[in-house]
């Protein structure tokens, strides 16, 4: 099985997937760091250099390839699933959970976090960070609402979640909100 974990940055799809793939003895794959591996260049560095359509490529070309893996959870970037067909393409081989925050929260989150390592977020905080992260929700909801699953809460609630999830419904690829 392969449990694909998407939503907005700050969401903790990378310390909840590890945590998920700990309790079910999966692998775990954080698809930003696997892309930063292959290219020996930090996401920031490739946006840079070969800006957002040549990262959406390679993030695409990653996700088909960690699609292969069984046994896995893998942590997307907060864009994948807007790009090409990547939502389907997750639905159609694994899992989708979609790990769902308010803005407010998020840009809490955010705004508790190195801001350096997301170039996006460079010089905002407050207001303007909220304002910043409610536009990109709703640009993203389209496609992150299209996940199998929701969930929501601390963050061993949503391991918790997610595990019975699993459990309960290893092929399924039918909605539901926890």
């Amino acid at each position: 099985m392969r449990i694909f974990l998407i939503g907005y940055m700050g969401s903790g799809k990378t310390t909840v997937g590890k945590l998920v793939a700990k309790r079910l003895n999966y692998r775990f794959i954080d698809m930003d760091t696997y892309i930063e591996a292959k290219e020996l260049k930090t996401i920031a560095q490739i946006f840079l250099d070969n800006g957002e359509e040549k990262f959406r490529q390679m993030e695409q070309s990653c996700l088909h390839k960690i699609s292969e893996f069984d046994n896995v959870v893998i942590s997307t970037g907060g864009g994948a699933p807007c790009f090409f067909d990547n939502v389907e393409y997750m639905n159609s081989n694994g899992l989708t959970i979609y790990l769902k925050y308010s803005a407010h929260e998020l840009a809490l989150r955010l705004g508790g976090t190195n801001i350096s390592k997301r170039p996006v977020l460079a010089n905002r905080s407050g207001e303007e960070l909220i304002k910043f992260v409610t536009q990109g929700l709703q640009k993203r909801e389209l496609f992150y609402s299209q996940a199998n699953f929701t969930v929501s809460g601390e963050i061993n609630e949503e391991v918790d979640q997610i595990c019975a999830l699993v459990n309960k419904n290893p092929n399924t690829t039918t909605s539901f909100t926890c």
